[in-house]
């Protein structure tokens, strides 16, 4: 997610024609496009993102199942 912020401030700058960006060639400018489309395919190939998504639902989970128990006075957690 840092590349594509990246890629659009470089894009911005050029545009803009910032002092050291202007000079770049295009190539340089929109590789940080090409790094963050090759983190997506990785991500999704190798299951980062089912995994991460995985693991907030069960921190949510967890959260629920802990409020729970102090609301009925139990706070011993195992």
């Amino acid at each position: 997610m840092y590349t594509l912020g990246l890629g659009i401030l470089l894009v911005l700058l050029k545009y803009l024609e910032v002092s050291p960006v202007v000079n770049w060639s295009w190539w340089a400018v929109l590789s940080p496009f090409a790094v963050t489309a090759l983190w997506w395919v990785w991500a999704d190939a190798s299951g980062h993102t089912k995994r991460k998504a995985m693991e907030k639902m069960d921190k949510r989970r967890q959260d629920r199942i802990d409020r729970a128990k102090n609301a009925m006075g139990r706070n011993d957690r195992r």
